[in-house]
């Protein structure tokens, strides 16, 4: 039976702060600081488990072997003699935020009946744009069922940065649904990550009926205020759509014809004169994981920076009292990956899709929890420094620590070959 399946990137053992991702403030503020990567993949797991908790099926995305390598020696260098702002680019942990992983259209949409995952290619930042041909590999392990059809990247120069500027509303998981390719155009000083030639692209490789696919501009202001992706600002679940008013450059256009696709859906939308894009940029109000709970209703995944706002938590007590759609707020300690610049729903890559069609090794219960926690207590570091990320000794840390967790979970030698496709 299909359900929707959250999986989560695993935070890895070389997450740091190097400040590669302007437009990422958060991630631009916190640069030079000192990171804990044992701290941040614990917050990681914990909220996976908060998710078992919830009733929620739950799925893992593995760290990438880092540093990369591969990429390195594509640029004719290796690690030890590469200047400082190549080792950080390779030693990235960025492909921990599973939403940037690939774009996802359920069975009910596509004409083929199959689930499609494009990966996405992620070039508008260097730091990034080598993540992917780990990220097919697993995805080509994970879902190797026929039920499945897995997609290399849009070919550059179109950037494509995955589910994170991709929504889905259907009236149930496993119904058609709509769905929302959210692009960039301009973004004042910061650059438009995701093209529409890209959302096209996917949308027709996925076999979408145009009637039930829409393509809407991310606004121009969102992006200059710090919403990188579409999911800092806006976040969709079932046929409930949760953005802030300034989400969308039209907004109005946007919802008459989500409504006249959609008839059944619901918009909540948060006021700016409420809650300002810098309140909810710096909250993450909108990076939050709408989620369909067993008994049918919903809940919102919130990081605990949403409940410290006065003006957020203030709205959303409000919303709760009210007789919406969303009825529970659950909140979460992802600070870690907050510091870096993604929340709880950067964190997770949505798959609807029948848990056994799915290779077991990437579902998790836990027990397989309890596993993983206990090899990241034992091996991943501390803290890392920016300025140490060159340390040989550090290097081979990182490298161990990464193969011990490949070897409890069966995939030694697996997701680290080059993709099939």
């Amino acid at each position: 039976m299909r359900t929707e399946i959250n999986f989560d990137g695993l935070i890895g053992p070389s997450h740091n702060y190097a400040g590669l991702s302007p437009g990422n403030l958060a991630a631009t503020r916190n640069a030079g600081k000192t990171s804990h990567p044992r701290a941040a993949a614990l917050q990681g797991i914990a909220k996976m488990r908060a998710n078992l908790d919830l009733g929620l099926v739950q799925g893992l995305l593995l760290p990438h072997p880092r540093p990369d390598l591969r990429w390195l020696a594509a640029l004719a260098s290796d690690y030890a003699d590469a200047p400082m702002h190549l080792q950080a680019q390779a030693m990235s942990a960025s492909a921990m935020w599973a939403a940037n992983a690939a774009t996802v259209s359920p069975a009910p949409d596509c004409a083929d009946g199959r689930c499609h995952l494009t990966v996405a290619n992620l070039v508008t930042m260097p730091h990034r744009s080598h993540e992917w041909p780990a990220t097919l590999a697993q995805l080509e392990i994970a879902f190797a069922n026929p039920a499945f059809a897995v997609h290399r990247p849009i070919p550059a120069p179109f950037g494509d940065e995955g589910a994170a500027n991709h929504m889905r509303m259907a009236p149930a998981h496993d119904q058609p649904g709509v769905e929302i390719f959210v692009y960039g155009v301009t973004g004042g000083p910061f650059p438009a990550r995701q093209h529409p030639e890209a959302s096209a692209a996917v949308a027709r490789r996925h076999r979408l009926a145009p009637e039930r696919t829409l393509f809407v501009a991310q606004s121009e202001a969102a992006i200059a205020a710090g919403a990188f992706h579409n999911d800092v600002v806006a976040v969709a679940n079932g046929d409930v759509l949760f953005a802030h008013e300034q989400a969308f450059a039209d907004r109005n256009g946007f919802y008459t014809a989500l409504l006249d696709r959609l008839p059944t859906a619901t918009i909540v939308e948060v006021p700016a004169a409420a809650v300002s894009l810098e309140d909810a940029i710096g909250s993450y109000l909108f990076n939050a994981q709408l989620v369909t709970l067993p008994d049918g209703t919903m809940a919102l995944i919130l990081p605990e920076e949403a409940r410290a706002n006065p003006r957020v938590w203030g709205w959303l007590q409000a919303m709760i009292a009210g007789n919406g759609p969303i009825r529970r707020l659950e909140i979460v300690d992802v600070r870690e990956s907050m510091a870096n610049g993604g929340g709880p729903a950067c964190l997770r890559l949505r798959v609807v899709a029948d848990p056994a069609t799915i290779d077991p090794r990437f579902l998790i219960d836990h027990a397989r929890l309890d596993a993983i926690a206990a090899i990241v207590e034992r091996h991943w570091p501390e803290a890392i420094d920016p300025d140490a990320i060159g340390n040989p000794a550090l290097v081979r840390d990182i490298v161990a620590a990464r193969a011990s967790l490949l070897g409890a979970l069966d995939l030694v030698g697996l997701i680290d070959s080059l993709p099939r496709s």
